[in-house]
């Protein structure tokens, strides 16, 4: 039996914060809400539970799949269904005494008297893009008296404005009349958010679309929005508490921790105002309508297709990506594989290239497994070393599920900052050391006193890198500068340096000149190698090393050693670990073992031999001769700048015996 509906009861958690006389004067009270989307559905739930007893509200959309991360009442069963109808019954189910006028065909000229009619409060919950609807909805709200409250989801914060009857309105402080429509949104976003306090997390930017109306959201915020906006409305309805108002606002940031009270007095034309807005023009907008590919999730229609798009984000040495892929039918393709040796000192005989072609195997191995088929790899013995030739055929797998490290070949990184220098734990190295399969075993640097030697070996080891042409070179050409996101390099961002050494760097870079002019009479490599070597040597929980049980001398010994080092990093980040590649010592090692001369500058030679000695000193002979893969890890943040890949049209060889052509 349903239980009688009694508003006193259903609403009296709220007393205390406010009284029976606040609740029933709430009670009374009519707020219009225009779009019922990300905030504006938050606000009606958010508002009915408050006690207020009637509303206005409009929305022309229906509900979709692409609603499901933020909007209340966006689910399976809601599908296609008018927003308006959808959470009008969600507000009635939860005070069936409410009063709604349904407003079906949005807002607009012929019916926004009638929207605002009898209205005590406005509160915004158009789409952000909605300009034109916005401001007429405002400029109604200034005419006739109403309050208008506009709470702004930005990242995972709020950013709220209150615009009160005789003080200042949504266009005095906007200023939008008379612009363009990008200019009109930059100038909205700025003026709803000075501080901008969502930025500096944006993590793809190429997500914000502005051509096309779209941009990422959070649930997050659209609730902080509700939970702001609703505050407001109870102070603005029943005269209590202090109400900011435009031009002074409220932006609140959860995943910043940060709360910034803002001040723009004539909004828009204030002087800071003016600037921010020159700055977004040179910046943000190029930002915002950036539409390179990051990680964009493309539907393919065939396993193959499917398997090659997670197989792009195997790791490879600077981002080269040393590899192409041709189809030949359903079930088999062929890897293009070269290696850098040509004018990149630290491929040694291409093996650097021939292990990341090894953990390309293993993650085709790996992404084989969701499709419910394995891989198997065969190399042309005919085939060069410098470019191998492997041919890959798909099977039915008897495996009853898809590999467990499947969901973590795309969330892989390399963190070139400090971790924390908590150390692993027994539990998380046992996991660790069983990753890397039969034929390898882990080596760990472990406590201070340890991880101190290393430091001074990475340390002294920096300076061949940063001193010698042959580096300069490399470096000069894997570098891309003021990006966060690369799809065949590493951005300058993701480097390690904080912004004075990587303007510094990036000068110097100019040419190697510049470079020889900091190093001899400003000690040039000191700033990048404290910064790339030392303190991250320091902030790790260990260094490891992966050793194979015998030398690694052929090519399908560093194709095997691929493999195992790629099982290894994704095990990392399945345990929630920050990784770093410390290859240079073990590489500038092998070339002294063979005698090989990698530079012209003999002192750099000469160094390289001591710190070589050292390298065994730390880790031993044997360990150091059958080394795969050398580097650090700990627990830490994820990077917020990283290299991304090629698209799969880049890596695409014309597709043979096969009678369509991908799309």
């Amino acid at each position: 039996m349903q239980q009688p509906f009694d508003y006193d009861s259903a609403f009296s958690r709220n007393i205390g914060w406010i009284t029976e006389t606040e609740q029933a004067l709430l009670r009374t009270r009519r707020i219009a809400i225009a779009g019922l989307g990300g905030v504006g559905g938050s606000h009606l739930l958010t508002l009915t539970r408050l006690g207020i007893g009637r509303f206005n509200i409009s929305d022309l959309d229906s509900f979709e799949l692409a609603n499901f991360n933020r909007q209340a009442g966006a689910s399976l069963s809601q599908v296609g269904r008018p927003k308006v109808e959808v959470l009008s019954e969600m507000a009635l189910d939860i005070n069936p005494e409410l009063q709604i006028n349904a407003f079906p065909e949005g807002v607009n000229q012929e019916n926004l008297d009638r929207f605002l009619e009898d209205v005590d409060l406005y509160v915004d919950g158009l789409d952000f893009f909605a300009l034109q609807a916005r401001r007429a909805v405002f400029a109604a709200c200034a005419e006739k008296g109403i309050p208008a409250i506009t709470a702004a989801p930005l990242g995972m914060g709020a950013a709220l404005l209150n615009f009160l009857p005789g003080k200042m309105t949504f266009e005095e402080y906007f200023r939008l009349e008379g612009h363009s429509e990008d200019e009109q949104l930059l100038r909205f976003l700025l003026g709803l958010s000075p501080a901008m306090l969502q930025m500096p997390y944006l993590v793809d930017d190429s997500r914000v679309d502005l051509a096309n109306h779209k941009g990422p959201s959070t649930p997050m915020a659209c609730e902080l929005c509700a939970g702001m906006a609703a505050t407001h409305a109870l102070k603005i309805l029943l005269n209590r508490g202090n109400v900011p108002t435009a031009p002074r606002g409220v932006h609140l940031d959860a995943f910043r921790n940060k709360l910034s009270s803002t001040w723009r007095p004539g909004g828009n034309g204030n002087p800071i105002q003016r600037l921010g807005l020159k700055i977004a023009r040179n910046r943000l907008s190029e930002k915002l309508t950036m539409s390179v590919e990051r990680e964009t999730l493309q539907r393919y229609e065939t396993p193959i297709e499917r398997i090659l798009d997670l197989a792009r984000w195997a790791p490879s040495g600077d981002n080269t990506q040393p590899w192409r892929f041709e189809l030949v039918d359903d079930t088999r393709f062929i890897i293009h594989a070269h290696d850098t040796r040509d004018w990149c000192v630290y491929d040694l005989d291409g093996r650097a290239s021939q292990t990341a072609v090894g953990a390309l195997l293993e993650t085709i191995a790996i992404a084989a497994s969701g499709e419910g088929l394995a891989a198997a790899f065969s190399r042309r013995e005919e085939s060069p070393e410098n470019n191998p030739v492997i041919e890959v055929t798909l099977s039915e797998s008897s495996a009853p599920e898809p590999d467990p490290l499947l969901p973590y070949i795309r969330a892989r990184v390399t963190q070139r900052r400090g971790f924390s220098t908590r150390a692993l734990t027994g539990a998380q190295k046992k996991v660790l050391e069983a990753s890397v399969g039969p034929g390898y075993r882990i080596v760990w640097l472990e406590g201070w006193q340890r991880k101190w030697q290393m430091a001074r070996l990475l340390f002294r080891n920096a300076r061949i890198r940063l001193t010698i042409p042959e580096a300069y070179e490399v470096h000069k050409r894997i570098i891309q500068w003021d990006a966060q996101f690369s799809e065949d390099r590493i951005p300058d961002q993701a480097v390690g340096l904080d912004p004075v050494a990587l303007k510094l760097m990036k000068w110097a870079m100019q040419s190697w000149g510049r470079v020889q002019m900091l190093n001899r009479y400003f000690a040039g490599t000191w700033m990048p190698r404290v910064q790339l070597d030392l303190i991250p040597a320091l902030r790790c929980g260990a260094h490891f090393a992966i050793v194979a049980d015998k030398p690694v001398v052929e090519i399908d010994d560093y194709l095997a050693g691929g493999r195992a080092l790629q099982r290894f990093w994704l095990t990392t980040t399945r345990l929630g670990l920050q990784f770093q590649a410390e290859m240079t010592p073990l590489i500038f090692s092998r070339y002294t073992a063979v005698s090989r001369k990698f530079t012209v500058e003999e002192r750099a030679m000469k160094m390289a031999t001591v710190l070589a000695a050292e390298l065994v000193d730390l880790f031993g002979d044997d360990s150091v001769s059958c080394s795969v893969f050398m580097g650090r890890m700990g627990s830490g943040n994820a990077p917020f700048s990283r290299s991304v890949r090629r698209t799969i049209s880049n890596l695409f060889l014309p597709r043979i015996n096969l009678g369509r052509s991908l799309k």
